[in-house]
């Protein structure tokens, strides 16, 4: 028999607050296309997850800028413009979040973040600064979907992981997280969420 979840762990980019870098990009590419080779191949997602894994921006762009030095002023724009990446909360799953925390659910987040950015993005968004505890790769040096780093949050927080509830876009890192024992909820909208977490009773029934 499942043990009944007594813990949501929330992702934070796309699952509480919109982050799209085409959303900075547009403003610097007249052209669609244009903007979706550099986002595929000047700063691509992978060059990103490496600032989540810990890696100082100022050496990540003097990386990309060696690339592509045509396109120095556009690759420093994704620091210096990071704010205009991420137009504001979703505004959904934050009622769900204050929802979960008046009925005293437990809640966590691991986030794949660089440290400075999250730092910023807590102070925009006061909700960020709430959680019981909060796992930020680039401070941990741990990337999700590596199992590693949902077993820091358990260990850390004395959680059970069976107990837990992961809630994240991504679907490597839902099945990361069913890997190591947790419920996940792959994050398509917060209507979806929400019945979730209704039939888990964690929230009532609207």
């Amino acid at each position: 028999m499942s043990r009944p979840v007594t813990t949501v762990v929330f992702d934070v980019g796309k699952v509480l607050i919109e982050w799209d870098p085409r959303h900075l990009y547009r403003k610097l590419f007249a052209d669609e296309a244009r903007m979706e080779w550099f986002l595929r191949e000047v700063c691509p997602p992978a060059w990103n997850l490496e600032q989540d894994r810990g890696r100082p921006w100022a050496e990540a762009i003097a990386e990309a800028t060696a690339r592509h030095p045509s396109h120095g002023p556009e690759i420093a724009a994704y620091r210096a413009r990071w704010h205009e990446m991420v137009p504001g909360a979703i505004d959904g799953t934050v009622a769900l979040l204050e929802a979960l925390r008046a009925r005293g659910v437990k809640l966590f987040a691991i986030t794949n973040f660089a440290t400075d950015t999250f730092a910023e993005a807590q102070a925009r968004f006061p909700f960020l600064a709430r959680f019981d505890g909060i796992i930020v790769s680039g401070a941990e040096g741990l990337i999700k979907p590596d199992p590693a780093i949902f077993r820091l949050l358990a260990e850390r927080h004395g959680l059970a992981l069976e107990e837990c509830l992961f809630v994240d876009d991504v679907p490597a890192n839902v099945e990361g997280a069913r890997a190591v024992g947790m419920r996940a909820h792959h994050f398509v909208a917060p209507e979806a969420l929400r019945a979730e977490l209704e039939a888990l009773g964690l929230l009532p029934p609207v």
